[in-house]
């Protein structure tokens, strides 16, 4: 099989209900399966599977990793097979020629090295080869190179691998866009959308696609190509990238590249150059690395000067701490990012894990995140004679533009009532944290809060209906939706509190957490009310979107580290200013590409994993930091008094720092 073959056909086997776990191997067209039921059965579903698939080849990730591990592979099996080769079949004199080559790439290291006034790991694997050349220990060089060349090989095999894991599960996952048709704006399967058509990006929506802007303009956050978090201006001419998201405005763009063309290229760009993305532990592993190598180089004098024995010296040489402590904190954070990820917890860089870790202050939204995430529309009120349903396709019509768990609950609502809603308006406008406003024919259509219908667009309420009015049900939240300056219904909104929301609390308290809030746009009754049942430290009601940003700052200013979770546009100024924004994912989607880490909306429990993660990731670090110190000075304390000889050093080392950084990628939750 070719790789997106076996890619397709394993894709397939794990998709059917009776198959607990298939491998595929491409190379021989082999596939080990491991199933519940019938085997006859099985073997129907096989013979049913066909490579031109379409739908299947559209679900299916295009980087699956398995190309990577057939790369490395072969790298290793070629590395392992050339050693074997020149070790059994060239005569010493060949043999001596061979290892002078290959070590003038080592030697050519170290010289750059010094020449930069640098004293790093690549000066002490010279200096090693170089002193047995010249005592001309070919085999001890030679082996020395060849434990180098496996070290770096896996080294850079197991970080790829970490990165190209982590990429996939941050890949982007957009079903549907709304194109341009005629005139008109359908919304269509993003599979459907080819090289060359128009597709509408509102306010709040993440761009789906690489294109060049033809008419709008609009505020683009591009944080999560660039990890810049200011907004840029875009307007005809410019071009978009998949994955960006519009702040405000709105655009329309020609498609230039298709789904899944170039964002999981730019994501790997994104994971291994970003420097926000790094978190200190790397840094501070690196730095301990480097500063350790002039002890190194200065033991391995001292030892000469001492026994004037060379093997002792190289002993030294052999074992050096910066492999392994380069290596393993990288992997350690990127493993728990992968980790997180099989919880449907994606977090876009390793200092978040370590935020989370530090972080003594939580401030949760309530609509959507501690209150379930799928609202249902109770009940429709209609005024001066008009038709709830009728009330209602309006509103989903509106609604269906800007993504949020109440825009969500109207329309489908909607869906559920059979109410075909047909564009009949004009351009929306999103009014971030008050709501939507529009024009069907000459009316001018509100609808959001009480605050953005009655006091910023001085919409009434009939008077023959002020009772009515007052009669609403307080148990609900109200969307108020107004034509022409006048009162038209009142949507009641369900809101149930999560039932675990007071056990998610207790949960985060006792691992660390000691101070959470809760804010929300509701009425103050509405907010204590729920603050009681679920037992919060602070709570504030009917703040605006910079109220909650100002509210971290000041825990900020204060030395506190600050969680944010929210999920609709309103949360993104509080989720930017926050050391770690949390989105729920099926919130709006530029909450969840401003956020660092976005969760499951039917998870708050994946809360308490993110933080379990994280603690259990400042336990590893510090256990590796100790396993690396500890276990290469007792290989040099060993090759000092001459019980180790100088490869067999080289050989525990290396060894030592390929389990330790194994261990490293291992999960840290049972």
């Amino acid at each position: 099989m070719t790789i997106r073959e076996a890619d397709l056909f394993s894709f397939y086997l794990s998709s059917l209900p009776m198959v607990k776990k298939a491998v595929v191997y491409e190379r021989t067209a082999d596939a080990a399966i491991v199933f519940d039921g019938s085997r006859q059965e099985l073997i129907d579903h096989i013979l049913q599977f066909r490579y031109e698939d379409r739908t299947l080849d559209e679900i299916v990730p295009q980087e699956s990793g398995r190309a990577l591990n057939q790369e490395y592979k072969e790298k290793l099996l070629q590395k392992l097979a050339v050693r074997a080769f020149t070790t059994v079949f060239f005569p010493a004199p060949l043999r001596a020629v061979y290892t002078l080559l290959q070590s003038l790439k080592y030697l050519a290291k170290g010289i750059r090295c010094l020449a930069e006034r640098k004293l790093e790991v690549e000066v002490l694997d010279a200096t090693a080869i170089s002193v047995s050349m010249l005592r001309m220990d070919f085999n001890t060089a030679g082996s020395v190179m060849f434990l180098l060349g496996i070290g770096e090989l896996l080294e850079e095999w197991t970080h790829k691998k970490s990165v190209g894991d982590l990429a996939r599960s941050m890949s982007l996952k957009i079903e549907k866009v709304w194109q341009e048709a005629d005139g008109c704006e359908v919304l269509v399967p993003i599979s459907q959308i080819r090289e060359g058509d128009r597709i509408i990006i509102h306010t709040g929506n993440v761009i789906p696609l690489d294109g060049i802007v033809v008419s709008g303009e609009a505020m683009v956050n591009q944080a999560s190509m660039t990890g810049e978090s200011i907004p840029v201006r875009k307007a005809a001419g410019n071009y978009v990238y998949a994955g960006t998201a519009v702040e405000e405005g709105a655009i329309t763009l020609c498609v230039k590249k298709e789904a899944g063309a170039t964002r999981y290229e730019r994501i790997v760009t994104m994971i291994e150059e970003s420097e926000k993305l790094k978190s200190s532990l790397e840094s501070r592993a690196s730095t301990l690395a480097d500063a350790l190598v002039p002890w190194s180089l200065g033991g391995t004098i001292l030892t000469w000067f001492l026994t004037r024995n060379v093997s002792k010296a190289l002993s030294i040489l052999m074992v050096d701490f910066s492999c392994a402590l380069k290596l393993s904190m990288p992997l350690s954070v990127l493993s728990a990012m992968r980790e997180a990820s099989t919880y449907h917890i994606t977090v876009k860089g390793g200092s978040y894990l370590e935020a989370i870790s530090e972080t003594s202050t939580i401030v949760f939204d309530k609509t959507g995140t501690l209150t379930k995430a799928k609202p249902t529309v109770a009940a429709i009120i209609p005024f001066e004679g008009r038709n709830a349903d009728e009330m209602l396709r309006i509103a989903a019509c509106l609604e269906e533009h800007f993504p949020h768990s109440m825009a969500n609950a109207v329309v489908q609502e909607s869906i559920r009532r059979g109410l075909v809603h047909e564009e009949m308006h004009s351009k929306v406008d999103y009014i971030v944290a008050h709501g939507i406003a529009s024009y069907i024919g000459d009316n001018r259509v509100v609808i959001g809060s009480s605050h953005f219908v009655f006091e910023d667009e001085n919409c009434t309420v009939p008077e023959r209906e002020q009772e009515k009015f007052n009669s609403l049900s307080p148990e609900y939240s109200h969307l108020y939706m107004a034509m022409g300056g006048r009162l038209a219904a009142v949507i009641c909104i369900e809101d149930p509190l999560r039932e675990e929301a007071a056990e998610v609390i207790r949960a985060l308290r006792c691992l660390g957490i000691s101070k959470i809030v809760m804010m929300t746009g509701d009425s103050d009754r509405t907010a204590r009310s729920v603050a009681s049942k679920i037992g919060v430290d602070e709570y504030y009601s009917e703040v605006l979107p910079e109220d909650k940003a100002q509210y971290i700052e000041n825990e900020k200013k204060n030395g506190r580290k600050v969680i944010m979770i929210g999920d609709g546009i309103n949360d993104s100024p509080a989720l930017s200013a926050a050391d770690v924004g949390i989105a729920i994912s099926e919130g709006a989607e530029i909450a969840r590409e401003i956020a660092d880490i976005t969760i499951s909306e039917d998870a708050l429990w994946q809360l308490v994993t993110l933080k379990s993660l994280s603690n259990a990731l400042m336990k590893r670090v510090r256990t590796n930091y100790r396993s690396v110190i500890g276990f290469n000075l007792g290989l040099i304390c060993l090759g000092v008094v001459g019980i180790l000889p100088p490869a067999t050093s080289a050989l525990l080392h290396n060894t030592s720092t390929l389990v330790i950084s194994l261990k490293s990628m291992t999960n840290l939750l049972k």
